[in-house]
């Protein structure tokens, strides 16, 4: 009976995750709530613990982003990563995603890729560049990026694991392991996309063919406001690492002892959303209007829902599920990159396929270094599958036609990539979080 339980309830979860990601958005975590209540109210489990910490460390991300974005700081952002990719265009499927890697890294979202991928697109086609090759792997470089930065949902969902250890590594400590594992396994993936990822002859590198209006964005001047609002966020965000580093700095709670990594990173993105609001002088009242807030909240519901779901599930099912996965990670330490790679496919959602494998592998006895590592690579499975608004975009900004989401669910552009920087990453970040560090 108590097998049998165990499959009805895992069906139910399968099916709440199948049916949210079909109906995508919000109704992700819409549907992650109606299966927690199922697993509640039909199954009569005890309910899990929603990922508050996690969660109000995007809410106040958002915040703080999208109020930079209101300030026009994104745009000063937009201008610096561009000039970047003009300047080296043969180069443009290396530096492309590079580029985007430490953009999103210091947006703490992939979205912010949007406003990138019609000038990459312009200058590979300027080039002679078949478009796929950057494009594709400027998008699945967010992927892992969201592992190195210390405001992303993904890294908010870590730092929560991390506090409930007793010997929790930094956010510098994770960034030490997670930065240059990234570094090595696109830029190795983007030379092999290079080299093979299709012939360039769809693309006629002649300048009268190609319109020059979205590269206007790589000239175009911003207000000293809007770069002083970005640089505010980015003193935030460096705080945040300070703080991370040295606990001894943070404020005392009533025990006696620093305040969570959790909250600290909470006060610093309101008190940061705060001072570029009044430096920027930015309109608060269009910041829910702003497509990071939107993107962002659309995220945090996700999450939220999603994670609810899942430790509602674990929790009720320790002794099997969580016992099984256990012992199989003890025997093949890779098998934590695994499930986060599966849960990230499947949810399309980092955060919660972090929440949900990355303790079930330090309960196994991984050392933490080595779990790191291991978790930053698997966050490429988001990009396994068309499913994602950044790659349908990506796909419809190419004129040539070469990004495409293909018939089935293996022949899109970013299939290969993806794989490429989950495996390059993983291995290189294995290596470093076990090895050296």
């Amino acid at each position: 009976m108590e097998h049998l339980t165990l499959i009805l309830e895992a069906a139910v979860v399968l099916g709440a995750i199948i049916i949210g990601v079909r109906v995508g958005g919000v109704g992700i975590g819409l549907w992650g709530g109606i299966g927690t209540a199922v697993l509640v109210f039909v199954f009569r489990e005890q309910i899990g613990t929603p990922p508050i910490d996690a969660l109000l460390i995007i809410v106040a991300v958002i915040l703080a982003t999208s109020t930079v974005q209101a300030a026009g700081g994104i745009d000063w952002m937009v201008l610096i990563s561009a000039r970047a990719i003009v300047r080296w265009p043969r180069s443009i499927t290396v530096v492309a995603p590079l580029v985007s890697l430490l953009f999103a890294m210091g947006a703490g979202t992939s979205n912010v890729l949007f406003s990138l991928l019609p000038v990459i697109q312009e200058v590979s086609e300027r080039a002679g560049v078949r478009p796929s090759k950057p494009i594709s792997m400027s998008v699945v470089a967010t992927s892992v990026a969201l592992g190195c930065s210390p405001v992303s949902a993904a890294m908010a969902a870590m730092i929560a694991i991390m506090d409930t250890l007793d010997s929790p590594w930094t956010v510098w400590q994770i960034l030490a392991v997670t930065v240059p594992s990234a570094v090595v396994g696109i830029t190795i993936s983007a030379l092999v996309v290079s080299r093979f990822g299709g012939s360039d002859d769809i693309v006629q590198a002649s300048s009268e063919k190609v319109s020059v209006d979205s590269l206007a964005t790589v000239t175009t001047k911003v207000s000293a406001r809007a770069r002083a609002s970005a640089l505010i966020y980015f003193a935030g965000v460096l705080l945040v690492v300070v703080f991370g580093i040295f606990p001894g700095i943070r404020p005392v709670s009533g025990e006696g002892e620093p305040i969570s990594t959790a909250t600290t990173i909470q006060l610093i993105m309101l008190v940061t959303a705060g001072a570029v609001a009044l430096v920027g002088k930015c309109d608060l009242r269009t910041v829910p209007s702003m497509t990071i807030f939107q993107g962002g909240m659309v995220a945090a519901l996700a999450f939220f829902g999603l994670a609810w779901m899942i430790d509602t599930f674990l929790q009720a099912n320790t002794s099997t599920v969580e016992e099984g996965l256990v012992s199989w990670v003890a025997t093949w330490a890779p098998a934590m990159a695994v499930g986060v790679f599966i849960i990230a496919v499947l949810t399309t959602s980092q955060s919660t396929a972090t929440r949900m494998i990355v303790p079930i592998g330090l309960a196994a006895g991984l050392p933490v270094g080595l779990a790191v590592g291991l978790w930053v690579g698997a966050l490429g499975g988001i990009y396994l599958l068309p499913t994602n608004g950044l790659q349908i975009a990506a796909a419809n900004l190419d004129p040539t036609g070469s990004t495409k989401l293909g018939k089935r669910l293996y022949d899109h552009s970013f299939f290969i990539p993806s794989l490429l920087v989950t495996v390059l990453t993983t291995l290189t970040g294995g290596i470093i979080g076990a090895f050296i560090l």
